[in-house]
């Protein structure tokens, strides 16, 4: 399992301060002595996000609400698994119930689809990458849930790598330029640049960034961009992008690219189908 990003705890009480706002009035027609036991059941093949913000989504509402899991974040979990069983007070666990498996489906998710594309390119060499493409406030969340796929993780935010993009070199005059003015202005920081051809590659080469990004090129043409880099005084990393499919990205890793980066893997996703089934005892006298 991948470290669970620092700011876990405030995704899970934003999102229960969202939903719990100034009480759950359902919640409340419970006995407050009511028990409940039940267990998470996944409908479907998927691989598994998302433990610590269910576990973190509990312990804030009740401490004492017991969560024994079957399976770690990173496995594959199959279709009517026993994914969790939960036992404690029952107005915690159904006030919690639907933040909780908001967090699980929507990371499983991610993670199903990384994993997806990660055994498409598997033995190739290259990496399966994601992108800054994520829900607003969840971007350490699905960045985590790439990792458990076996992905990797592109930048972070705008402020762990210049990505120099279109917009950028216009406004800059020239590739070039825009190249010669990040490692001015932010030394030390990976320098990446996109390009849209292969001259642009060889402009970018002959400026040594650290990464090239090849956007929207055919086939052909990445393989003639590879050869190219392979070829020059300095080689540097190269990323392709632009409209990966399951069913054509290890193709484009054919041919001999570092890695690829797939915005889908945390834009284009369906929510893992997830089932919890709960069993209510006798309310305590």
């Amino acid at each position: 399992m991948p470290e669970p990003p620092r700011d876990l705890a405030a995704q899970v009480e934003a999102a229960l301060r969202e939903d719990i706002g100034s009480g759950d009035v359902t919640a409340a027609l419970v006995p407050a002595a009511q028990r409940v036991r039940g267990s998470l059941i996944t409908r479907e093949h998927a691989v598994l996000a998302g433990r610590p913000w269910v576990d973190a989504t509990f312990r804030h509402l009740d401490p004492h609400v017991q969560l024994a899991w079957h399976a770690n974040d990173g496995e594959p979990i199959a279709a009517n698994q026993v994914v969790f069983d939960i036992a404690g007070s029952a107005r915690p666990v159904l006030t919690g119930e639907r933040t909780a498996l908001n967090f699980l489906q929507l990371l499983s998710a991610t993670a199903t689809v990384t994993r997806r594309f990660v055994d498409a390119v598997a033995g190739t060499g290259c990496i399966i990458i994601d992108t800054r493409k994520t829900v607003p406030g969840l971007r350490t969340a699905q960045k985590y849930a790439v990792l458990c796929g076996g992905g990797a993780n592109h930048r972070m935010g705008l402020y762990d790598r210049v990505l120099i993009k279109e917009n950028h070199i216009a406004a800059a005059g020239s590739l070039t330029g825009a190249i010669r003015a990040a490692r001015s202005h932010a030394p030390g920081v990976t320098v990446e640049v996109e390009v849209e051809s292969l001259a642009e590659l060889e402009e970018a080469l002959a400026a040594a960034p650290d990464i090239v990004l090849l956007d929207e090129f055919t086939l052909a043409d990445l393989r003639a961009g590879v050869a190219l880099n392979r070829a020059s005084a300095r080689p540097v990393k190269l990323e392709a992008s632009g409209s990966m499919t399951l069913e054509t990205v290890r193709a484009v890793a054919e041919t001999g690219v570092d890695c690829i980066s797939v915005g889908s893997l945390t834009k284009h996703i369906r929510a893992v189908d997830l089932s919890l089934r709960l069993e209510f005892s006798s309310a305590r006298p």
